[in-house]
């Protein structure tokens, strides 16, 4: 009862967590919209009504599974027209930091474990949580080749993002059964594809809208490691002549380098780009990353020494 804003765990000098309720929001702002065609029903758990003057559908949860208390979120915008639910985020950044969880029992036994990955934006405000739902069985005896499904969750707890990538061949001589992953938006809604391109040099890929026809391309290094300093994968035009983004291996450090698979990305693409293609694009940071960069510990070592 003497908290200074009851219902609060906020000590005395702090802003109430909850704007008030005759907070009017910018100008033409509604509240957040109900729940859209094409989201799933939010499970059990979750209230119907927020604290008051909060405009949100759903109580939201403190944080997902595994990832740590007291990470900032970033706000719900108000959905543009024809924008998949859940991809509204992505209309308002230009940039999208991936921040993959380090799993203890993995670190001192070797053993795989699923990925775990924080999105964010460049305010380090959480976006999305991306979960990889493979068995066991799977990610030990396939190891980076395995196929997989990753779910990615908005704050709110619902899955609005879906990559599926199937197993396919994993070297240069078969060049027509290449790497490739599927975006969904929401679950099970194909909205752009990601698909490996021959070549005997340079890691090449093409990103797909949902009819299969081709918007851009990615083009990697030679040689797909550094030490001490980014890996970049840069975001052409179908011709080749502007560079409109990129996808970087961030470096995290010696230890972490040597010792884990856990990476870190960055992601650059224009501000109004199409918001699918920003979702593609996420798919393709996480087959690039699980082609050229989820190796155990003993594969790293050995290709250091």
């Amino acid at each position: 009862m003497n908290d200074p804003h009851p219902g609060t765990q906020l000590p005395g000098g702090y802003p109430p967590e909850y704007p008030p309720a005759a907070f009017p929001g910018p100008p033409g702002y509604t509240g957040y919209p109900g729940t859209q065609a094409g989201y799933p029903v939010p499970p059990a758990g979750y209230s119907a009504a927020g604290p008051v003057g909060f405009p949100v559908p759903y109580q939201p949860v403190t944080s997902q599974p595994g990832a740590p208390a007291g990470v900032p979120w970033m706000p719900a915008p108000p959905p543009p027209l024809n924008c998949p639910p859940g991809l509204e985020y992505l209309t308002q950044i230009d940039q999208l930091l991936i921040h993959q969880q380090i799993e203890l029992l993995e670190v001192l036994t070797g053993f795989e474990t699923s990925n775990k990955y924080e999105i964010k934006n460049s305010l380090g405000q959480r976006i999305y949580f991306a979960a990889e739902d493979t068995d066991c069985c799977t990610r030990n005896c396939c190891g980076p080749s395995r196929p997989f499904t990753m779910r990615i969750l908005d704050n709110m707890g619902r899955e609005v993002i879906t990559l599926e990538r199937p197993l396919r061949c994993t070297s240069c001589c078969f060049p027509c059964c290449l790497q490739e992953i599927e975006i969904q938006a929401p679950p099970g809604v194909p909205v752009g594809y990601v698909t490996q391109t021959w070549h005997p040099c340079l890691p090449k890929f093409t990103l797909q809208n949902e009819r299969r026809e081709d918007v851009l391309r990615i083009t990697g290094p030679c040689i797909v490691c550094s030490c001490c300093a980014d890996v970049d994968f840069e975001i052409k035009s179908l011709d080749d002549k502007y560079v409109v983004g990129k996808i970087s291996k961030q470096w995290t450090g010696l230890v972490r380098e040597l010792f884990t698979d856990v990476d870190n990305f960055g992601i650059q693409f224009p501000l109004d780009l199409d918001v699918k293609m920003k979702a593609a694009m996420l798919g393709a940071c996480f087959l690039i990353d699980f082609m050229f960069f989820e190796m155990t510990r003993s594969e790293q070592r050995a290709g250091m020494w």
